[in-house]
């Protein structure tokens, strides 16, 4: 019998916690306020007032990104149209930088005083383009650089540096991963990015992300006259995803692994020899994704020694680790302040449900110097990311508008971080009691 197509899932449990969600916000304490003075009213005002006026540029950044996409790696027409904007305003880029082709890299300032960085994204997600809204991070960090220019190039200027750093491949491949091995953030103080999504948000979580190759070999025999000469390599990857799934009771609650067959054989008839699975595995901590990968190697040896099979254990194949962000709460309050200057209502951790958690590779950044990864509203509070409709919505008017106060934010918290020393001490303060700095290549080790 005909089936005509998969049953829709239900959407009660969004509908809760939509719910849940408007009630935590209602109910959530007023913020008291940032107790550090920032940068001059004087030069806030021309920096935000600068933001505003780069409006026509930031449009065209986030319409040609969002109608011309390029996925990780391949991003050559887009960082050409960010480095020759630069151009347009009189800041030359260097393209190429720490060795991938497809990353720039600009500066304003002087050297004699704090670095802190402005990453700007621009790859898409293959089949359904910027459905993640990477344009808009390019924008907005792009635009944020540009809105500081004036200020950072006066005789008066404040001490320190403004970098901006057009990090490629954020999807599936960990660009600032690759970047940072390479020295990108060796000489920076501090970074900030925004990233957009359904609603205006100060921290959320971001889980950290591992990729996982599992190869099973066995031997192939006949699979009617001699099935017993063989060694089924397509049952040890049926016994792993089980225990995937059998594993999940035991796991937190925000863990998170997703499993595919790559590889599963060749015919019927011919005891499979050769089987591939392919896994994300994320969770909110450094510690417990280095836990949930040690269960899941388990879990591959005990489905290859029931089977009588072999397995190889690929992690990261072709990828960095993502860490989880460790977000910066003394810079996020800047953010905040100066998001209100826009008008934006933005909402606290704690009130979007953590289960609605993605991954990004901003979290290594943010375990080797303080960091925040604040949320953008560029679309409806149910419309989730890498789909379709977010998509869309990554090309809207909203989206353009979310472009310029990201700017301005990033622009303003940029500058806040050069001119207020207080808050310096107590950003690097708060990022030594989190743990302070970690080695992030050698850490799954």
């Amino acid at each position: 019998m005909p089936v005509d197509g998969a049953r829709p899932p239900s959407t009660a449990y969004l509908d809760h916690l939509a719910a849940e969600t408007e009630e935590r916000r209602r109910s959530a304490p007023v913020d008291p306020g940032d107790t550090h003075a920032g940068a001059p009213a004087a030069l806030t005002d021309v920096v935000d007032a600068a933001a505003s006026a780069l409006e026509p540029d930031l449009a065209a950044v986030v319409r040609t990104l969002h109608a011309h996409p390029e996925t990780a790696f391949e991003e050559h027409d887009s960082a050409r149209l960010l480095v020759d904007l630069l151009a347009r305003h009189g800041i030359t880029a260097e393209v190429g930088v720490h060795g991938v082709d497809t990353a720039f890299r600009a500066e304003l300032g002087r050297g004699d005083g704090p670095t802190i960085a402005v990453c700007a994204e621009y790859d898409a997600l293959p089949e359904i383009g910027h459905a993640c809204g990477h344009n808009v991070i390019a924008a907005a960090g792009v635009g944020a650089f540009l809105a500081l220019k004036d200020v950072l190039e006066a005789a008066d200027a404040p001490s320190g540096r403004v970098l901006l750093l057009g990090t490629p491949a954020e999807e599936g491949h960990s660009g600032k991963e690759v970047l940072a091995r390479a020295g990108a953030f060796d000489d920076v103080d501090a970074a900030i990015m925004v990233h957009p999504y359904g609603a205006d948000v100060a921290e959320q979580v971001w889980l950290g992300r591992r990729l996982l190759t599992w190869t099973f070999t066995g031997r192939s025999a006949h699979a009617s006259a001699q099935p017993f000469m063989g060694r089924n390599a397509l049952d040890a990857a049926n016994l792993a995803y089980t225990g995937i799934g059998l594993l999940r009771q035991q796991m937190p609650p925000s863990d998170r692994v997703h499993a595919i067959m790559t590889d599963g054989g060749t015919r019927p008839s011919i005891i499979t020899e050769r089987a591939v699975m392919r896994l994300y595995a994320r969770s909110k901590y450094p510690d417990t994704l280095r836990d949930l990968s040690r269960r899941l190697d388990d879990v591959a040896r005990g489905a290859a020694l029931m089977t009588g099979t072999d397995v190889e254990i690929g992690w990261d194949d072709g990828a960095h680790p993502s860490l989880p962000v460790r977000t910066n709460a003394a810079l996020t309050r800047r953010w905040v302040a100066a998001q209100r200057r826009r008008g934006r209502d933005v909402l606290p951790g704690g009130v979007v449900p953590e289960t609605v958690a993605a991954s990004t590779d901003f979290g290594n950044v943010s375990f080797r110097v303080p960091g925040i990864h604040p949320l953008i509203q560029v679309a409806d509070p149910d419309v989730a990311l890498h789909t379709v409709e977010f998509a869309a919505a990554a090309g809207s008017e909203r989206a353009v508008r979310a472009a310029v106060d990201g700017a301005a934010g990033l622009a303003l918290t940029a500058l806040d971080y050069l001119c207020d020393d207080a808050l310096r001490v107590a950003v690097d303060a708060e990022f030594a009691a989190a743990g302070g700095a970690i080695d992030v290549p050698r850490y799954f080790d």
